[in-house]
């Protein structure tokens, strides 16, 4: 492998991101993968800088800038159960949101997919669609399941695939190959268009940063609670928090189970505190406060809380419909139907 064989177009050095979604453990193929790529990409006077998502998780959403004067990057990531993982989403995520996309469509991207279970193929093609659904231009990758890292590192035949992989990579990004036009960018055209805010690379750019502030973020949350408990006073209407109408018709439509316990906190929209409810066998307690720990904790909007107290919807309805969403024991939520059942 030669330098003289490489030239960089211009008299510019080529510049290649490398952006790792795994989580840093040692034993990790892919680590292995991309240390090998950067080693030839330095051979060739290709300027590299690499991105590991785990130590960045805070401030991904500002990683879209650093795509601003690249000409290739590498999405790495590792399947040790199931995906591409959470870092590699948030990071893509980041790109459709706050990505500038005339800058993405010129920069190529390779998918460098490991696997220590099933499923690298579809990971290395979940990587490709979603840069071309960006806009971007994909090139050749590398994708492959690894049970044990020791069998890589003394794998020559896989060592010089590697490099070879890396040579076509820089080859592919260092010459502008063409490629051709997916049908995946012609749908995003027609169904898959993000919200159009109209805002500037330098409003997008100054966004994402405010994004990644968690004070910023939980600061414009406490504002825009203030506010909607101000209009409510001018309107004249009746915080939730003091309405008793859910509390009345959850006691009338109590059903003992003799012996459950359980403990419910329901988070209504547009409510300052959640609906609290204590069962222990045939004791009931509700109450609008906040409780650290709960056995299930449940998000609505009052809409559906009226219709499930009216009788038209059962709890476990509402939450396979997506009319509601929990977290918590499933099995306490089911319960939740059998200790209050509401008549039309």
């Amino acid at each position: 492998m030669g330098k003289s064989l490489y030239k960089d177009k211009g008299g510019y050095a080529v510049k290649i991101n490398i952006y790792y979604g795994g989580r840093g453990m040692m034993d990790d193929p892919t680590l292995f993968v991309i240390n090998k790529i950067q080693g030839v990409f330095q051979e060739l006077n290709v300027n590299v800088e690499r991105y590991n998502l785990y130590e960045l998780k805070n401030s991904i959403t500002t990683l879209p800038q650093t795509l601003k004067d690249v000409d290739g990057i590498i999405l790495a990531t590792t399947v040790e159960w199931y995906g591409i993982g959470g870092y590699m989403q948030q990071f893509l995520d980041a790109c459709w949101l706050y990505g500038d996309k005339e800058k993405i469509a010129k920069i190529y991207m390779s998918p460098i997919v490991m696997a220590t279970t099933y499923g690298e193929r579809e990971a290395k093609l979940n990587l490709r669609v979603a840069w071309e659904i960006l806009g971007g231009l994909p090139c050749t990758g590398i994708c492959g399941y690894i049970s044990d890292t020791a069998l890589l590192e003394m794998n020559d035949d896989y060592i010089r695939l590697i490099e070879r992989k890396a040579e076509n990579m820089y080859r592919t990004i260092n010459q502008r190959v063409t490629c051709f036009p997916a049908s995946n960018q012609a749908v995003k055209q027609k169904v898959a268009v993000s919200k159009n805010f109209d805002l500037t690379p330098q409003e997008t750019e100054q966004l994402s940063h405010y994004v990644s502030d968690d004070d910023y973020v939980q600061r414009q949350k406490e504002d825009l609670q203030e506010l909607a408990s101000m209009f409510r006073g001018m309107m004249g209407g009746k915080d939730s928090s003091d309405d008793t109408l859910f509390i009345r018709k959850l006691e009338q439509n109590f059903k003992p189970q003799a012996g459950f316990k359980g403990r419910y906190k329901i988070n209504i929209e547009g409510s300052r505190k959640p609906l609290v409810i204590l069962v222990d066998g045939g004791n009931l307690q509700c109450v609008y406060q906040d409780i650290d720990k709960a056995d299930v904790e449940i998000q609505m909007k009052e809409d559906t809380m009226n219709t499930i107290i009216a009788g038209h919807m059962t709890f476990q309805r509402a939450f396979m419909g997506g009319e509601m969403t929990m977290k918590g024991d499933f099995r306490i939520l089911r319960t939740l139907d059998q200790i209050f059942i509401f008549n039309q």
